[in-house]
């Protein structure tokens, strides 16, 4: 079974992403280490099927670039690279620019959502525990946690997954059944419970399949804290 979820996350979201998780100074990026990133995410994303854009090819064609003007040898007679010389300015106005949009839509999701707390409280919400504060993860968290997950894996693993030994179907309904036990799920436990690396790139796919159809949701304690899933509360549709 192969899947195909659409990511409303783009180019810029997955630098943001990349620039939080190492901590980074967005005008400062360093070039070489954010694009090696960038494109090992590419690569897992393009192995699990998931549609890319062809904006991210732009933006990984934009950083190839930059780094290569960066490498470019300066004359002996110049001094530091200007913020005007700066190959990496334009990215980082961008960035900046999209942070801000990013951060509004953010706030203004927040109001909604709190409004919505008013009027109606969902039986999912009444054992709620006011210290534990969720935010919604994002594709490029859940990739995070697959790759930590997966360690090392060989690609051609990969290509594999279409074995009878299990299947994406088998483990949408075995995802499915565990949420009508228990409320919520840690994916790290999930991943912990696999037998072997096969098993969790089945679950990996599933869990992106059950999203796609709107039937879980996932969650993160915190910045880049552990990830939980959810039934998807229709109540907020």
């Amino acid at each position: 079974m192969k899947i195909k979820l659409e990511i409303f996350e783009g180019p810029l979201d997955l630098l943001l992403y990349l620039i939080r998780k190492n901590h980074i100074d967005i005008k400062d990026i360093p070039i070489a280490l954010v694009l090696q990133q960038y494109l090992e995410y590419l690569e897992l994303m393009k192995l699990l099927d998931i549609n890319i854009a062809s904006e991210y090819l732009v933006m990984a064609a934009t950083l190839i670039q930059i780094k290569s003007r960066l490498l470019i040898p300066k004359p002996p007679t110049s001094e530091e690279i200007t913020e005007e010389e700066d190959p990496r300015q334009e990215l980082v106005r961008k960035l900046l620019e999209y942070q801000k949009y990013k951060q509004a839509a953010k706030f203004l999701k927040e109001k909604e959502a709190e409004r919505l707390k008013y009027l109606r409280r969902p039986d999912s919400l009444l054992n709620y525990n006011p210290e534990e504060i969720y935010f919604e993860a994002s594709i490029f968290d859940l990739i995070s946690a697959f790759k930590a997950a997966l360690k090392d894996i060989p690609k051609e693993v990969f290509l594999e997954v279409i074995k009878d030994e299990f299947t994406v179907e088998e483990k949408i309904h075995d995802i499915l059944h565990l949420l009508l036990v228990e409320e919520k799920v840690e994916l790290s436990e999930l991943f912990k419970k696999a037998k072997n690396k096969l098993e969790i790139v089945a679950l990996f796919l599933a869990i992106l399949e059950l999203i796609r159809l709107k039937e879980i949701s996932v969650f993160q304690e915190g910045l880049f804290g552990k990830i939980v899933i959810t039934r998807f509360n229709k109540a907020y549709v």
